[in-house]
Formats: structure tokens, C-alpha cells, sequence
């Protein structure tokens, strides 16, 4: 076995080091090669150019510690070409990331060096160039050579979670081992260089309620079902720490909080507070008014807390209810049916409660899902009113029963232990025309007034029950009598029937008649129809009944003669088949006509003709309201047309010709000397001059210029004078209005003996007058002559 292993050892060295000499000599010939190309390329132009020299560079790559905390440069390493004779003659160029800033090298010997504290985490690695050069000539001996210096990790990163905290949840109860969540957290440090990103999870708090698994960070339960229980302890707080260097000595570590909740399941049923309640109530309570709470109480939370009651034993189960309150889950009793205090005076209830949800039992052991409770409701007595014995009467009556006949009775009594005597009456508001009354002793219903079935064949009424030491304990009881039917009527025929028949004719039926009833026969109506025996029409016509109700009336001649008897009144007699019969004669109308050979009418009597080729009812009426509405409209627009003013001859601001005008405004009187002209008030006899017309716009191509007007003289003919100048202005004035205008000439003349009456006419002043004068004109002047002469008297004093 030996043998072997030194055997195998022995062959894999062999090969290894041909593989190595393989490789070295393989870059010797190609560096040749690649010379002897070089060569050959620049003697085909006949230039000197550098011999290439294969490198012997002495390195590959370096590596530096991060984070150097020493004083001095950081030695990395040393560059050395195969062409440096320690002469002094080469200098080393240093180029690429970082070159002279973080890294230097030494032109002279090539030793290279950091200048910063390098951090592998901002940047693993730096790739620089290196050449050498002549340093007399500045020529390059070697090309750039790329290099890599490699940071090495150090452990100066701790862990740090992907959160700072964590807030989960898990169901309570549940079993060891079950998952509630994963934490993970990261390390910057160098994962493939030692451990110092190979991270172990711990948990530090939370024991030993839970556990971390130490790989993966996954946090399980750490104790059963038994201990988890959310309604003992609902909230957890478990912190969580990573650790690297695989958790050994001298790792760093960080934290995280985890909070975690134990969420509800329904493993509680509910329980009542107290095992028996007490409540009481009037007897007066309607159904559904709540009586009282109870309340059960649940550690669950949410829709495991819900509940509902229900009545499940007692006395009362058929008197109360319990329905749950969905906000507060708690139980409300109600009334289900009335209460008497006389029959009963308490009830006791068993209710029972539990939840609406599936209760989880693995953890109730022998308790029961659950739970009962007592409750006992006292009744309190109520002075009550009047309780009828039924809730509503239902009577029958004929409908010609007698006044006073009795229809039933009601019956109330006092429900108290009091048994106060019950007075009756009528809620006369349900008996408009009194036709009913109830004795106040007794109940006793009888009829005031004869009924009709065929009026109102129900009648709906009150009675209204009082105590009587009480009045104002009512109550009302209902009563619905009905009127039983009773053959009062006689049938009659069911329209008014009227038909014809032609003067040459075949005996036959020519007409179908029938008959209504206005009673209600529990067998239903059954009518007979015959031909009235005083008629006198038998020969010429019969009736058949049908018998169903119906009967035909038939011809017995063939011919009638429309001059001779227009119009024939056929008696019918129809008969019910009730008791006591009751019987009525209908009268059918039959025309004689004059027909075509098919039987059509062709002609019959005035009458007959004024039916049948006449305007209907409707057609009249409308015809009347078409008239009568045109002749509203004719008088309307008569109306407006009257109403209508006439446009003026000229529409002109202008338009001031001697028409009266009213201003509306008061003059200045006598001493107003604007508005007017003064000097024609004070001498009429002043010469009028021509003036043309106001009332056009003055045209000299067609108005001429007017003549003056003649000074009129003292007698009467002045006035005559001044009127025959402005007419025959007028008529040749091509321009003048119509000859039916009205033209106003406001000119008194001259021959008043009296004068002018205006003081700016006259010649003296007013003290200069003698009213004695008028003491001479007679009784009707005395008040004027008392106040002038008194004046007169006055001034002369």
C-alpha cells in the first residue's frame, strides 16, 4: 500500500514538472518568433530601429495588506528588468490606477510602495503599468507591462441585518418547531478569503421561548402548545445576533429585534359573569320591547369572540326571546307575547350561550363549549284598560230586519283584580249615519235605522269600551256586520232596448233581451220572461224565454204597414225566481220600417229617421263649441281693433301745431312775463304778423311766404275778418294738414263792451278803479261790490 501511494506521488510530480518546462519554453520561442518577425518587418524599410529584447520581468502580481495602520510607506513589493546591470543607467516608470497618488515606485531600484491606507471594500484590486526606460536618453527598453496588486482581506466588517426589526406573528398554541420567520444578514467582508464573511446566527433574548436555527437564521418555536397561549402572553420581543469568523472568538457581530405577536385561535368558549339574572317589567310591555341585557365573556378576540344566545328551557320560552347584539355580543331579552300580570306574575328563562366560529377543543380538556344561565323576570302590575274577549266581532243581520232589532253583543271586562264595571258606545266617526247602537249595560248591538243591502252590504263599526270609574281607561273592539240579502227588488231589463221591424218581413225573433237584479240570491238569479197579458200587441208579437236569463221577442205576421202604426210597445214581464217573487214589466220598442229586399232599413217614421240619420250628441256639441269659440274670437279682435290708437299724422318732436296740449305744470300767472307774449295780451288790436306753421318743417319751394293778416276794427267783423284770412291760408298751404284737421284760432276780437278782463290791459293802475258800479248790477253782484268797495273804503281811509 505503501508502495502505491509513493508510486502515484512520484508520476504526478513527473508530470508537473514537464508541464512547467513545457510552459517556460513556449514563452522563450514565441518571445524569439515575435523578435524575428520585428525584425524582419523593419529591415525590409532600411531603417535602425531598437532591438526588441526579451523580458525578464521578476514578478507577476502583488498583494497588500488593508487597512495598514504603520507610519511608514507601505512595501508592497520590487519591479526588476532583466536589463537592469545595477548601473544606475534604467529608470522605472510606474503608470494606472492609482500611480503616484496611492502608489510610488523608485525610479532607481523599482521598489514599489503604498502611500494610503487602502480599504479592500471600497476596491478589491488596482491594475497599473509598468515600463523602463534609458534614463540619459528617455528611450523605453521594454514595453508597458500590466500588473495587479490585490488587497488582502482583513475581518473589519461586522454583520448588519437586512432590517433593523422585524415584526411578525405566529398562532398561539402552535406546536415546537414551527417556523415564524427568517432573518438575514450580511457580511462585506472577502466570503472567499477565511471566514471573516462566514456568518453564525444566536439568539440572545427570547429564551426559551424561542429558537434560531444557526445556518439560515430561521426562527422556530421552542416550546409546545401548551405554553404558547396568547391569552397568557400576547407579545414577544426576541433579538437576534450574527456573528462571523463561523462564530469564533474574536468575531464581530450584529443584531436585529425581532417582535413577535402570537395571533388568536378559538380555544376559549365563553363564559357568563354570573349564573343568574333578575330583571322586571310592566304587564303593559308590548312584544319586542327589550326587557334586559346579559353579557358572556370570551378571551378570544375578533370573530372568535363572537356568540349568540337562545332560550333554551324555562317557563317563559314561549313569552320571551333573546336575540345578540352584534357590536357589544351581548344578549337582549325581549318580549315575544303579551303579558298578564293577573295569570302570571314571573317566569324564569335558561339561556344558553356559545360561539359562532368552530372552537378548537385539543386545550379545553372536560370543559364545556358551553355555557348557561339563569334569569328570572318579575311582572309588575298595570292599571290597564277594558280587554275585550275576542279581538274582533263578526255579526249578521237581514237587511230588512226591524229597528231595534238586536245584531249580536261584545263583552269587555276589566283585566285588573279591581274588576271595575265596563260602559259601552259607539265611535260614532265608524257610524256616519247611526245606523247602529250598543246598550252601555250589556254590549247588546241593535239597528237604528232600516238597512239596505243594495247600499252597503257591510257596515264597519267601533265599539269603545270604558271603565267605569275610570274614563280614561278605554279600549276599541272591532265589529264587522254584514247585511244578509233579501228579494227586494224586482228585475229589470238590463238597457233600454229598442229595434225594428220591416213592413214586409218573415215571422221570426228580432230581438234578444235580458234582465238584471239588484239583490244577490245565495242560488244565484234566475229570471222568466213573458208577454204581458192586457197588451194588445199579442197578435202581433210574442216573447220566448230562452232560459238562461235571456228571452227572444218575435214577429207573428208578416207584413206591417208603416202608415197604419209606425210604432209598436211591446210589454215584457220578467220574474225572479226568488222568494217572495218579485216581478216588473220592461217595454221594448219596435219601429216600423221600409227595407230593401236584404232586409236593410231604408226608411222609417220622423222619429225613427231623426235617430238614426241624425248627428250624434257628441257631434253637436262640438259643432256648438267651434261657434261659439269663433264668435269670442271675432268680438276679441273687434276689442283690440277699437282699442287700437291712431299713429299722428307727423312723428316729430316737432310736431307742435294747434292742438291742445297738457303740460301739467303751473304757470307763473299774471307776472310771469316768460312764457308768453305780453304785448298781445295788452293790445288785441296789434298787428299780427305772418308766421309760418310749427307743426312741419318749413320748405321755401313749397310753402310760400303768407300774407299779413288785415288789423281787424272794432266791431264784430274783425273776428269774421281774422277766421276767413287763416281758412284761406289754410287752403293754400299745399303743406297744411288735412281739411279734417282740427285747427284752433284762439282769438277773441274786439267788440266786448266789458273789455279785457286781464290788469296788464289795462291803461290805470287797480286803485284807480270805481266799483260802485256794481252796488247797480243787482243782488248777484252785491259780494262782489261789499269786497271792492270795502277795499275802496279802506284805501280812502
Amino acid at each position: 500500500m505503501r508502495t502505491c501511494l509513493l508510486v502515484m506521488l512520484w508520476a504526478s510530480l513527473s508530470l508537473y514538472v514537464d508541464n512547467m518546462s513545457i510552459t517556460r519554453r513556449f514563452v522563450v520561442e514565441m518571445g524569439e518568433m515575435e523578435e524575428e518577425k520585428e525584425e524582419d518587418r523593419d529591415g525590409g524599410k532600411g531603417e535602425k530601429l531598437l532591438k526588441r529584447f526579451k523580458r525578464g520581468w521578476m514578478w507577476n502580481q502583488f498583494f497588500l495588506q488593508e487597512e495598514y495602520t504603520g507610519s511608514d510607506k507601505q512595501y508592497i513589493g520590487k519591479l526588476q528588468s532583466d536589463m537592469d546591470r545595477g548601473d544606475g543607467t534604467l529608470k522605472y516608470i510606474l503608470s494606472g490606477d492609482g500611480a503616484g497618488d496611492i502608489f510610488t515606485i523608485d525610479e532607481n531600484n523599482g521598489d514599489l510602495h503604498a502611500n494610503k491606507r487602502l480599504d479592500r471594500e471600497d476596491k478589491a484590486f488596482y491594475t497599473l503599468r509598468a515600463t523602463v526606460v534609458n534614463k540619459n536618453t528617455g528611450i523605453k527598453l521594454e514595453p508597458e507591462t500590466e500588473f495587479i496588486v490585490k488587497l488582502h482581506d482583513i475581518n473589519d466588517n461586522e454583520p448588519i441585518f437586512t432590517k433593523e426589526l422585524y415584526t411578525v406573528s405566529v398562532p398561539e398554541r402552535s406546536n415546537m418547531g414551527t417556523s415564524v420567520t427568517q432573518v438575514t444578514a450580511t457580511d462585506a467582508d472577502d466570503s472567499m478569503y477565511g471566514n471573516s464573511a462566514k456568518l453564525r446566527y444566536s439568539i440572545s433574548q427570547g429564551h426559551p421561548y424561542f429558537s434560531v436555527e444557526p445556518d439560515t437564521g430561521i426562527i422556530r418555536t421552542a416550546l409546545g402548545p401548551g405554553e404558547m397561549d396568547r391569552e397568557k402572553r400576547e407579545h414577544y420581543q426576541v433579538v437576534i445576533e450574527a456573528k462571523d469568523m463561523a462564530g469564533q472568538r474574536g468575531g464581530l457581530t450584529g443584531t436585529t429585534t425581532v417582535n413577535i405577536t402570537l395571533t388568536d385561535v378559538n380555544d376559549n368558549p365563553p363564559r357568563f359573569s354570573q349564573s343568574i339574572y333578575q330583571f322586571s317589567v310592566p304587564e303593559s310591555m308590548k312584544a319586542g320591547t327589550p326587557v334586559g341585557r346579559i353579557k358572556a365573556v370570551d378571551k378570544d378576540l375578533g370573530k372568535n369572540a363572537e356568540m349568540f344566545y337562545n332560550v333554551v328551557g324555562g317557563d317563559g320560552l314561549d313569552m320571551f326571546d333573546v336575540i345578540t347584539d352584534k357590536d357589544s355580543q351581548e344578549g337582549i331579552i325581549i318580549v315575544g307575547k303579551p303579558l298578564d300580570y293577573e295569570k302570571t306574575r314571573s317566569y324564569t328563562l335558561e339561556i344558553q350561550v356559545q360561539n359562532t366560529q368552530t372552537l378548537d377543543t385539543r386545550f379545553l380538556g372536560y370543559l364545556p363549549t358551553k355555557d348557561m344561565a339563569t334569569v328570572r323576570i318579575g311582572i309588575e302590575d298595570v292599571d290597564e284598560p277594558p280587554l275585550f274577549e275576542r279581538a274582533s266581532y263578526m255579526m249578521e243581520v237581514k237587511e230588512d230586519a226591524a229597528v231595534g232589532t238586536a245584531v249580536g253583543s261584545v263583552r269587555a271586562m276589566d283585566p285588573d283584580g279591581y274588576n271595575s264595571p265596563v260602559r259601552y258606545s259607539i265611535d260614532r266617526r265608524t257610524d256616519l249615519d247611526r245606523l247602529f247602537n250598543v246598550h252601555s249595560g250589556n254590549g247588546s248591538v241593535f239597528i237604528t235605522r232600516p238597512l239596505d243591502r243594495e247600499e252597503a252590504a257591510w257596515h264597519n263599526i267601533s265599539v269603545i269600551a270604558t271603565e267605569f270609574n275610570k274614563p280614561l281607561q278605554t279600549s276599541r273592539g272591532p265589529v264587522y256586520i254584514r247585511l244578509l240579502d233579501v228579494n227586494d227588488n224586482a228585475p229589470t231589463f238590463a238597457s233600454f232596448y229598442e229595434t225594428f221591424v220591416c213592413e214586409k218581413t218573415k215571422a221570426g225573433q228580432i230581438q234578444t233581451v235580458s234582465a238584471v237584479d239588484a239583490d244577490d240570491p245565495a242560488g244565484g238569479h234566475k229570471f222568466f220572461f213573458s208577454l204581458a197579458t192586457e197588451g194588445a200587441y199579442r197578435g202581433n208579437f210574442t216573447v220566448r224565454d230562452n232560459g238562461d236569463n235571456t228571452a227572444g221577442v218575435l214577429t207573428r205576421r208578416s207584413s206591417y204597414s208603416r202608415l197604419h202604426k209606425s210604432v209598436y210597445l211591446v210589454p215584457v214581464v220578467i220574474t225572479d225566481g226568488d222568494f217572495p217573487m218579485q216581478s216588473s214589466t220592461g217595454t221594448l220598442t219596435v219601429r216600423v220600417c221600409t227595407c230593401d229586399r236584404e232586409g236593410n232599413m231604408e226608411l222609417c217614421n220622423a222619429e225613427a229617421q231623426t235617430s238614426s240619420a241624425g248627428l250624434s250628441t257628441g257631434a253637436l256639441v262640438a259643432i256648438l263649441l267651434c261657434v261659439i269659440i269663433l264668435l269670442m274670437i271675432i268680438v276679441l279682435f273687434a276689442a283690440l281693433k277699437k282699442q287700437k290708437k291712431k299713429e299722428p299724422l307727423i312723428i316729430s318732436k316737432e310736431d307742435v301745431r294747434d292742438n291742445v296740449v297738457s303740460y301739467n305744470d303751473e304757470g307763473g300767472g299774471e307776472e310771469d312775463t316768460q312764457a308768453f307774449d305780453i304785448g298781445a295780451l295788452r293790445n288785441p288790436e296789434a298787428i299780427e304778423e305772418s308766421k309760418q306753421r310749427r307743426d312741419i318743417i318749413p320748405s321755401d319751394t313749397l310753402y310760400p311766404p303768407l300774407r299779413q293778416t288785415v288789423i281787424p276794427s272794432r266791431d264784430n267783423a274783425d273776428v269774421r275778418d281774422f277766421i276767413n284770412q287763416r281758412v284761406q291760408d289754410n287752403d293754400n298751404n299745399p303743406t297744411a294738414p288735412p281739411y279734417d284737421s282740427l285747427a284752433t284760432y284762439a282769438y277773441e276780437g274786439t267788440g266786448s263792451v266789458a273789455e279785457s278782463l286781464s290788469s296788464l290791459g289795462s291803461a290805470s293802475s287797480e286803485g284807480d278803479q270805481d266799483y260802485n258800479y256794481l252796488s247797480d248790477w243787482g243782488p248777484r253782484f252785491r259780494k262782489l261790490a261789499d269786497m271792492y268797495g270795502a277795499e275802496d273804503s279802506d284805501c280812502d281811509s
